[in-house]
Order: structure tokens, then C-alpha cells, then sequence
């Protein structure tokens, strides 16, 4: 088993630490606190070595959780945190004073699939706030449900080519049903076309992650069924602009931690030399967020 595997996608949260809204009348396994501790032996058992958390919450009390978690256990490399992008000067100020260079702050990102609006990152002091962090050289991470929220990031991207994204969760494809079925679908559909335009953008990355409950069939899902979105983009974005995240623990509505991590390793073994693997499942990782090593 590969060794120092960072896993880029963790959640914790802590209901009286921060609200998170999404979980208002949530009926699963998710409406409860969820602390890293619960998660320490079985990520041993997965083979993860560090991780990053990832926010949960549209608000400043998340990222100052996550980061508080982080400095107590030193498996944790780094976050990707909330910061106020509708307000430029309140990022500018945060950024300066609280989560610039050398800070846990390893990237930034908002609920934009809970948004109405799919354009939501569009708006003019919003984009001013992704233009702060193009200039810091800080990535943010597209948590995005529709293709709609693809071709957001890539009018994102125009303005400010510069700027790293990486789409968490691949952009939830559509890859329901059975795998000979799922790659006519993927190969056809709108998901992929964008897809292939944002790859033609070198800062553009990819996080294999969230796809056991994209499978949408509950705790029966096997690896071979993310087999078509995995190849495809890896052959789309390449073995150096992709990396993986458990995404805990909403990946516990489909299976096991563990499990999760050895489907996406038997995928990528089936379609990656040894070195590729070790991009995809920590090099690329380190490079992305700035992970110190």
C-alpha cells in the first residue's frame, strides 16, 4: 500500500462551535457532531497519512473550528476554509491579518450548490474576492452539483486566469445506472463537454472524491462503477492535475471509510503506472494547496 496518501477532503463540525444551515432538519447519519477523533482508526486503517478539511459551513466560526482542530492534530496539513467573498474588503482585511502566507489556510470555498443562483461566484464583488486570492496564489475549491456551476468557473476563469480550481467531487457526474451504460451517458453529456473545455485550462484540477454517493446506490456501489468518471478524467485532466479526498463524513451514507479508499485505489491501479498513482494520491496534493512537506 502507497504510503503518505493525503486525503484532500475531510469535514469535521461541531454544533456548538458554528451553524451549518444545510443540516437544518437533516434526517441521516449527518445531523450530529462530528469530530476527527472518530475518524483516527480507521484512516490509519485506509493508509492516510495527512489530510486537509474541508468547510461545511458559510461562515467565519466553521474556518476557525477547522483550524483549531488542525493545530492539535498534526495529521491535518492544512484547510480549505470560508471567507466572506461578497465582501472584498473583509477578505482583503482577513487575509492580511488572519489567514495569509504561512497560516493553515490552504484554500477557500462557499456552498455555491446551495445557492439558487448557479452564478452565484459571477458577481462583481465576489469576483473582485477570487481576484484577492488569484494574487496570493491561494486555490479554490468549486463544490458545484450542476454543469451549470462548470461553466460558472470557467467565465471564473476568464477573468482571472491566473486563479487554481479544483472541482470537488468532479462536479457530481452522471454516473447512475449500470457501468457499460454510464460511459455512453458520461461521453455525451453536458457534464463532459464542459469538462473537456475546463481540462484545456492548465489551472484547472480535479478531486476524486464524493463519488460512492454520486453512485446513488446506497452501501451497494463497487469500485467498477466509478470506473468511467475516474478514467475519464483522467484522461482528460492527466495524472497531474488530479488528486483524491475521502469526503468524511458524508461518505458514510454509502460505506465504510475504508472502503471508499480502496475502490478509488483499485480504480486508479487499473488505469496508472506506480508513479502516477503517488501524483495523484499525494504529490498533486502537496502542489495544489501548498502542503508543507
Amino acid at each position: 500500500m502507497l504510503k503518505h496518501v493525503i486525503d484532500t477532503h475531510i469535514h469535521v463540525w461541531d454544533f456548538d462551535q458554528a451553524e451549518y444551515r444545510w443540516l437544518n432538519g437533516d434526517t441521516s447519519i449527518l445531523n450530529r457532531t462530528y469530530a476527527i477523533e472518530e475518524l483516527e482508526e480507521e484512516r490509519k486503517r485506509a493508509g492516510i497519512a495527512r489530510g486537509v478539511l474541508v468547510q461545511a459551513a458559510n461562515n467565519l466560526e466553521d474556518t476557525d473550528w477547522m483550524i483549531r482542530v488542525a493545530q492539535t492534530h498534526p495529521w491535518i496539513a492544512g484547510i480549505v476554509g470560508w471567507l466572506p467573498l461578497q465582501d472584498a474588503s473583509a477578505t482583503a482585511r482577513l487575509l492580511k491579518e488572519q489567514y495569509g502566507a504561512g497560516s493553515l489556510l490552504k484554500g477557500v470555498r462557499h456552498l455555491i450548490h446551495d445557492e439558487a443562483d448557479p452564478g452565484w461566484l459571477l458577481q462583481e464583488n465576489v469576483l473582485d474576492s477570487l481576484g484577492l486570492l488569484a494574487a496570493q496564489d491561494i486555490p479554490y475549491d468549486v463544490v458545484g452539483v450542476l454543469p451549470a456551476h462548470i461553466a460558472t468557473a470557467l467565465k471564473v476563469a476568464e477573468r482571472w486566469p491566473a486563479l487554481r480550481m479544483i472541482f470537488d467531487h468532479l462536479n457530481q457526474p452522471p454516473m447512475e445506472g449500470d457501468p457499460p451504460a454510464v460511459v455512453d451517458r458520461l461521453e455525451n453529456s453536458d457534464w463532459a463537454t464542459l469538462m473537456k473545455e475546463a481540462a484545456r485550462h492548465s489551472n484547472f484540477y480535479v478531486k476524486i472524491s464524493g463519488l460512492g454517493t454520486a453512485a446513488r446506490k446506497g452501501r451497494e456501489w463497487r469500485a467498477e462503477d466509478l470506473d468511467a468518471c475516474i478514467e475519464f478524467v483522467l484522461r482528460h485532466f492527466g495524472a497531474d492535475r488530479c488528486c483524491c479526498g475521502g469526503d468524511w463524513p458524508v461518505s458514510l451514507l454509502a460505506g465504510r471509510y475504508a472502503d471508499t479508499w480502496n475502490a478509488y485505489r483499485a480504480v486508479l491501479g487499473r488505469h496508472l503506472n506506480e508513479d502516477d498513482q503517488v501524483k495523484v494520491l499525494s504529490q498533486n496534493a502537496e502542489r495544489f494547496y501548498g502542503l508543507d512537506g
